[in-house]
């Protein structure tokens, strides 16, 4: 009898059974290369996939990643999984490897700037015809698809103005115009959200940020069927961006207190959301779980919680957020998200650094936003600090 387990559960267990040795409390980071066999017949079943082992750590993944790709593909209820380097790695290399020229991408404008430098720069420099649609206009995008479409891409919450998609509505869109449905999840994470029981066919998550936790380890995953997901695997192995040992056991680490974890960013980003809607500093504050949220009811309807990540646009514009950012003492300023600490961010040199002064108002990103990811602190020192800090403005 197959025992189903919650979510919770699936974070501390799953995945990691048949590779943690004499029941062993720890995957073991498992630095070889390569793995040999007894006898060319054993090998080369290998080989040709016949048999899911280890074989060149490029090709197949170590036992380490591999362990981070069940966990994965068992909490979005996916058929298998693909570890990367990189968050960027795995988006990159997930559209590569599932267009060619001529093919057409539909997706909303406002994805994250690494995303958004592929939609603008490197597709169309390869022959891929990029439609960005408003992101949150349902209608738009249906008359965008009309013309027939091989990926749809999504990204929902969005990074950094925390705009929320419809996931089921948009992809019934795509499949209707023939398009796979990709969706970036990494702000919600399994916990909070799973787009492929929504209808979405590939779900992708930047592992450096809230499913690691701690700021310590570089990786992504994508997630969803079997052929799919072979067919971005066979990429990684001709592409090499592959994950490293030590960073995939770090994340593994890091994922076995992801639910505790994003309960607490759940909690303390809504708690500060509240807070700093009612400052006087404060202009405008993007968070979906606000009733004031242009998109509440839709992620109400398709989240279980709202993410650890808000942005908020001072009064002031630019030189508010110039005074503000130093007069901070516990937040910290960082280039990245989803830490246990809280980090504070302006587009032009995390989320959208690759994009031009010019492109980032182009996509309506004001001048005096401030990105929080909001850490596990105790919420009231967290809303102190910045309380000490707007006061000076």
């Amino acid at each position: 009898m197959t025992q189903v387990w919650q979510t919770g559960t699936m974070a501390v267990r799953a995945g990691e059974s048949a590779l943690r040795a004499h029941d062993a409390l720890a995957v073991p980071v498992e630095f070889a290369v390569a793995h040999g066999y007894p006898d060319v017949p054993s090998w080369e079943s290998v080989a040709r996939g016949e048999r899911d082992c280890p074989l060149y750590a490029r090709n197949t993944a170590h036992p380490t990643a591999l362990a981070l790709e069940a966990k994965l593909a068992a909490l979005e209820g996916a058929a298998d999984a693909v570890s990367f380097a990189s968050g960027m790695g795995a988006i990159a290399s997930t559209l590569l490897a599932l267009l060619k020229p001529g093919a057409h991408v539909v997706a909303g404008h406002d994805t994250y700037g690494g995303t958004h430098y592929l939609f603008q720069h490197t597709l169309p420099h390869w022959g891929v015809r990029v439609t960005l649609c408003d992101t949150t206009d349902e209608e738009a995008f249906a008359r965008a698809l009309a013309q027939g479409a091989d990926v749809l891409y999504l990204e929902t919450p969005t990074n950094p103005m925390l705009k929320v998609q419809d996931i089921a509505a948009l992809a019934r869109l795509g499949h209707a115009a023939g398009a796979k449905v990709l969706i970036d999840s990494t702000f919600a994470t399994p916990m909070n959200q799973n787009p492929l029981a929504l209808g979405a066919d590939v779900v992708l998550h930047s592992a450096t940020k809230f499913l690691g936790g701690h700021a310590d380890a570089m990786g992504g995953v994508v997630c969803g069927d079997a052929p799919t997901m072979q067919r971005v695997r066979q990429y990684r192995e001709i592409h090499g961006a592959c994950l490293d040992p030590m960073s995939a056991f770090l994340i593994l680490r890091g994922m076995k207190t992801l639910h505790l974890r994003m309960r607490q960013h759940n909690d303390n980003a809504l708690a500060l959301a509240q807070w700093l809607e009612q400052h006087p500093a404060v202009q405008r504050v993007h968070y979906p779980g606000l009733a004031s949220h242009a998109q509440h009811a839709v992620a109400k309807a398709q989240m279980r919680g709202f993410g650890g990540v808000l942005s908020f646009e001072l009064r002031g514009g630019t030189a508010a957020v110039q005074a503000l950012l130093p007069r901070c003492a516990l937040l910290l300023r960082a280039a990245t998200l989803g830490s246990v600490d809280t980090l504070l961010g302006i587009p032009s040199t995390t989320s959208h650094v690759e994009c031009t002064e010019q492109e980032r108002v182009a996509l309506g990103i004001p001048a005096g936003l401030v990105r929080c990811s909001v850490g596990i602190e105790d919420v009231q020192d967290i809303i102190a600090d910045l309380a000490q800090a707007l006061a000076g403005l």
